[in-house]
Parts: structure tokens; C-alpha cells; sequence
């Protein structure tokens, strides 16, 4: 598939382990027009320098990398590192960047390549500081963007605190905005991000390949793997962020029912749920290959409910394996 049959997209996005896979599976399947960086993971000078170490190690340093957000709308900041690390890509031993950054912000540059690039879409798996902020600046660009592709909120249960995932727990005012911008959107939460795992043998199988990416890779995988156990008791790491870059590839890869999505910002123990409501969700007839009775009208999203797995995987190690 050519760059100009390839889907457009700008990835924001806040590396972090599984941030790093869904560069590397976008930058093969997608015509990726650029990565904007947000706080989140870790802190912003550090999710921009781990964004430069990527492209450099994978050779893709022909994607601008723009800096954006450092501190989310209204609450106070959060990071991750318990989760990735204090770098964030803890794991292996990364080269410093020497590529440059892209001028401007990030707001201004997804700005800017939604009136040059016709159909962009936007793949957001950090918090959605950036594209709110974009948003706002700017009230028509959700008239120029096709669709987001979110790694964002959870159908069930959430990971930062009981109810909410920890992307649009770090900046819940932001995903109101995001949520309410009337863009078509793909919500990959954990309820089906949990159900792809880097698990040992997954590992094994990328180590196998021998490469200086997949080395990389292994080596993150590793540590993620080891620390989302110990926290979660997951065998391994969820895929969670590449998984959005699938639903974007391959349809078949996540199947989304629509609903109407809300994001809670007020509740003492519920600060950051998103709110999905299923109540009059239709029945899914895989023979007639449709949804019965008709879509709710108030839905705003599509929300993943199922995952194929080992369709994920085949579609991540082919893509890997390409990498020098």
C-alpha cells in the first residue's frame, strides 16, 4: 500500500512502552503525518525525547516530532513512571536524540496539516490535552478531521482508580471537549486493551527476530511486562495504544458497537469514567453481518467491545519484522 492510499493521521501521543509499538506499527500501515507529544506517561521533555529516540532507532526521522502540552486544562498534573519507568522507556539502553524538533506547538500543527491533508484523522492514545487545546483554538476543525482513533477509557473498569483509565484520568476536561467536538471516534479502551497481552511468549517471539529494533522492542516489552504483573497481575503487558493503530488497519481486528459516551467530571469516586451508555445497544448478528434494531441516534462513539487477538499479533510481529 502506497503513503497516498495509506490513511493520514497525526499519533499524539505521551511515550511510554506501548506508545513506542503503536509508532512502529503506524509508521508501516498508516501515513503518518507527524507525532505530537503531551505530559502523561511522564513528563512532557521527557515523552518528546523518548518520541525522537524511537523514529531514530526504528530509522523513521523523516516523521516530525512537535512538541505540545505540559500540563493538562484544570487538574493537576500525573504521570506514570510507576507503570514505564522514570524515563518512561525503561528497559533498554537508548542513543540521546539528535533529530530536531518540528517548529511550532502541537495545537498549531494539527491545525495546520488538517487543512493541508485531506481526511486526516487523528490517533490520540495519551491524554487529549493537545487535541482539546486544538479544539478550542480552532471550533471548525472537527470539520476537517474524518475520525479519531482513541486509546482511551474503559468499558468496565478503569486502572488509574477503580472507575477510570488513566489517559482521560489525567485530564478529564480535556476528553469532555474531545468527546463533545462531534468527530467521529473509536473508543479502544481496556476492556478490550487488557485482553492483548505482551506475555512472555509473545516476547520470546519478538526476541527470536534479532534485530536492532526488535531487540529494543524485547527489552521494553520486558520491563513493561515485568512491572504491569507486579501492578496488575496480567501475564505481561497490555498492548493498549497499537491497538488503536489496528482498529485503523484492519476491521477485523476490533469490532465497536455505538453508544453515547459521557466523561464524568464531578463524582468523588468516579472522576474520569467514561460514562458508556449501552442500555439500548443492538444485538449483533455476525451471519447478517449487521446491528438490529437500527443505532441508537444519541450515539456520539464507537466503542470497542471485542478483540481477535492473535489477528493483532500476526498483523504486530509482520509489521516488526520489517524493521532494520
Amino acid at each position: 500500500m502506497s503513503d497516498r492510499t495509506k490513511p493520514a493521521v497525526i499519533i499524539d501521543c505521551d511515550p511510554g512502552h506501548d506508545d513506542v509499538m503503536a509508532i512502529l506499527l503506524a509508521a508501516r500501515t498508516l501515513d503518518v503525518r507527524g507525532l505530537t507529544t503531551v505530559f502523561g506517561n511522564v513528563d512532557l521533555e521527557q515523552t518528546t525525547r523518548n518520541a525522537r529516540q524511537t523514529l531514530e532507532f526504528a530509522q523513521l526521522t523523516s516523521i516530525p516530532v512537535v512538541k505540545g502540552l505540559a500540563h493538562p486544562l484544570v487538574r493537576d498534573i500525573r504521570h506514570g513512571a510507576h507503570v514505564h519507568g522514570e524515563s518512561g522507556l525503561d528497559g533498554p539502553t537508548l542513543a540521546p536524540p539528535t533529530m530536531p524538533l518540528g517548529d511550532g506547538l502541537a495545537t498549531e500543527f494539527i491545525i495546520q496539516q488538517s487543512h493541508i491533508v485531506e481526511n486526516l484523522s487523528l490517533l490520540p492514545i495519551g491524554p487529549l490535552t493537545n487535541v482539546a487545546a486544538a479544539l478550542r483554538l480552532d471550533p471548525t476543525l472537527p470539520s476537517r478531521i474524518k475520525e479519531m482513533s482513541i486509546m482511551g477509557g474503559s468499558l468496565t473498569s478503569g486502572n488509574a482508580t477503580p472507575t477510570a483509565e488513566f489517559n482521560i484520568w489525567c485530564d478529564p476536561e480535556a476528553a469532555h471537549v474531545a468527546f463533545t467536538a462531534g468527530i467521529p471516534i473509536k473508543m479502544v479502551g481496556l476492556n478490550v486493551t487488557r485482553q492483548v497481552m505482551a506475555t512472555p511468549e509473545r516476547r520470546a517471539q519478538i526476541r527470536a527476530m534479532n534485530s536492532v529494533a526488535s531487540r529494543h522492542v524485547a527489552d521494553m516489552l520486558d520491563f513493561y511486562g515485568e512491572r504491569y504483573r507486579a501492578i496488575s497481575g496480567l501475564p505481561g503487558g497490555a498492548m493498549h495504544d497499537p491497538l488503536a493503530v489496528a482498529a485503523l488497519v484492519d476491521p477485523d481486528i476490533v469490532r465497536f458497537e455505538p453508544m453515547h459516551v459521557a466523561i464524568e467530571l464531578h463524582g468523588a469516586h468516579t472522576y474520569g469514567m467514561t460514562v458508556c451508555d449501552h442500555r439500548h445497544l443492538p444485538a449483533h448478528d455476525p451471519a447478517a453481518g449487521r446491528l438490529t434494531p437500527p443505532r441508537d441516534a444519541n450515539a456520539n462513539a464507537e466503542v470497542a467491545v471485542a478483540v481477535d487477538s492473535d489477528r493483532f499479533w500476526q498483523l504486530f510481529l509482520d509489521v516488526l519484522a520489517t524493521y532494520p
